[in-house]
């Protein structure tokens, strides 16, 4: 039998995520490592999602790399092809390529508690690896409901992370289920082109105008000739945003004023009252992601538009039937409908020390992970983008940047303990930290603002956003305390007494 291919560290995912570790990685002075991404080419969830009128709603300057900033974006606001394009970009700046390894599903990921490695099965062949990265993303996996009656269903159907570019949508019956961040953006974009559009709007969500506009060439020139400026602009940016994040997880009961500002850019849209009665949330602004649009809104007035203020129940043939028994004929479904975000399908092939799944583990309390990071049971196994990690208002790059330092700074441990050696979340830290993350949690507007969002679990746990600020956060994973570890050495050899102190808390 041929001995597998080994590497020190293996990256799972080639979005923001897994390439910030790999450019990390390399800064560590660490470069045996791999980089396992399904598809054919970089770019993660901005690789996927190609839709129509597919953009970010974090300005451009804040939503990319400390250490890879573009002095070139085109507008405030990127579209999804500068945001791939700029991942291109840093993969061949920072010579990623050699390290990536294309058409690499991961399988399965199990744990060898005898020779402490990960053995990892994947589409393009087997290897093994001394620490995992997973960075697949909450992003990744889009999720479609189980509608009663779809397969019945005689026209098209696809997800909007899955557009099908073959499929002309002009001059057709297009339903659009969901009115997330995806949806109200691809039907101010359809709308034009297709003879009726039926929004199917389950809840109605909080809408700001977006500020968007093209970004000059004398400010493009400025920013490349003195590099400084780009850096006071995302300074500008981040502190405005972290100003904003702070409203939403310190003083929910003020955000009343921010309400007034998305109903007066409502009222100037859309004139009807009915339609507005329908548009207009009954939840505290920010409780479910606030959305950037100065399209959408415009777009349901529309005559050929129709909102049904009630979820898609059944399909009938042709026949879409919704929750509130109302019906419309369509030729083609578009689901917005999200993704698996408190369900991470990778986490059902990850293996860990006791022989179960990660998903088995977190199937009892829901997702937890130590500084968003680390599971017990599951050791040298860290991901980036992990439970309680997310931001509701800011830019995600921010927190991946975070848990990167904690990468670097975990690797670095293992390197100072030296030989065979793996760290492994002991699950008193695991739970003092989610123990503080949910007590935050309590005064936060995702837990105040009345309503139901993609960031609950099914017990209605909020096991996906940060409660706290990025700045709060990159101190709590500014390094790795070494308590809140086992050592884990070769069988042989036992494994370090508990610390007889508490685990480090959750900055205040």
């Amino acid at each position: 039998m041929t001995e597998r291919e080994h590497v020190r560290v293996a990256v799972i995912g080639s979005g923001f995520g897994g390439l910030g570790a790999a450019v990390r990685l390399r800064r560590e002075g660490v470069t045996d490592f791999v980089v396992l991404e399904r598809a054919d080419s970089v770019g993660g969830t901005w690789r996927d999602n190609s839709y129509p009128g597919c953009a970010c709603d974090v300005p451009s300057h804040l939503y990319s790399f400390s250490f890879a900033p573009n002095p070139d974006w085109p507008r405030t606001f990127s579209g999804q092809e500068h945001i791939r394009a700029y991942l291109e970009h840093v993969t061949d700046v920072f010579r990623l390529r050699p390290h990536i390894r294309f058409g690499a599903e991961v399988r399965r990921m199990t744990w060898d508690t005898e020779k402490l490695r990960w053995d990892i099965e994947t589409a393009g062949g087997a290897l093994s690896a001394d620490v995992v990265v997973s960075a697949t993303g909450p992003l990744s996996d889009p999720r479609i409901p189980d509608v009663p009656g779809l397969d019945t269903f005689p026209g098209k159907v696809f997800h909007s992370a899955r557009w099908d570019h073959d499929h002309d949508l002009t001059g057709e019956r297009v339903a659009v289920v969901g009115t997330g961040a995806s949806a109200i953006q691809i039907v101010p974009s359809i709308q034009p082109r297709v003879s009726r559009l039926t929004l199917f709007q389950r809840t109605p969500p909080w809408v700001m105008p977006r500020m968007d506009r093209a970004i000059s060439g004398v400010e493009r020139r400025l920013h490349r000739t003195l590099p400084f400026t780009t850096q006071l602009r995302r300074g500008l940016l981040w502190g405005i945003r972290e100003l904003q994040v702070q409203a939403f997880t310190r003083h929910p009961d003020e955000l009343g004023l921010v309400e007034q500002i998305a109903k007066r850019n409502m009222a100037r849209a859309v004139k009807d009252p009915a339609l507005r009665a329908k548009l207009t949330p009954d939840y505290r602004i920010g409780c479910k992601r606030i959305l950037l649009s100065s399209e959408y809104y415009p777009a349901l007035t529309r005559p050929n538009v129709d909102v049904v203020a009630s979820g898609l129940a059944e399909v009938r043939g042709s026949t879409l039937v919704a929750a509130d028994g109302s019906e419309a004929e369509a030729d083609a479904i578009v689901f917005g409908t999200g993704f698996h975000v408190t369900d991470m399908p990778i986490a059902e092939r990850v293996v860990g020390a006791e022989g179960g799944t990660l998903a088995e583990a977190w199937k009892k309390d829901g997702m937890q992970a130590l500084r968003g990071a680390s599971a017990a049971g599951f050791p040298n196994w860290m991901t980036v983008i992990g439970p309680n990690t997310g931001l509701g208002n800011s830019s995600m790059i921010l927190m991946i940047e975070s848990q990167l330092n904690y990468l670097a700074d975990f690797v670095r441990q293992l390197d100072v303990l030296g030989g065979r050696v793996a760290l492994d979340a002991r699950p008193s830290a695991v739970r003092a930290w989610n123990h503080k993350v949910q007590e935050r949690m309590k005064r936060t507007v995702w837990s105040t603002g009345g309503c139901t969002s993609w960031y609950l679990d099914a017990s209605g746990r909020n096991t996906t956003i940060w409660p706290g600020t990025p700045t709060e956060f990159r101190r709590a994973t500014r390094r790795v305390d070494l308590a809140e570890y086992e050592v884990v050495r070769p069988p042989a050899t036992k494994k370090t007494p508990d610390a007889s102190h508490s685990p480090s808390e959750v900055t205040a």
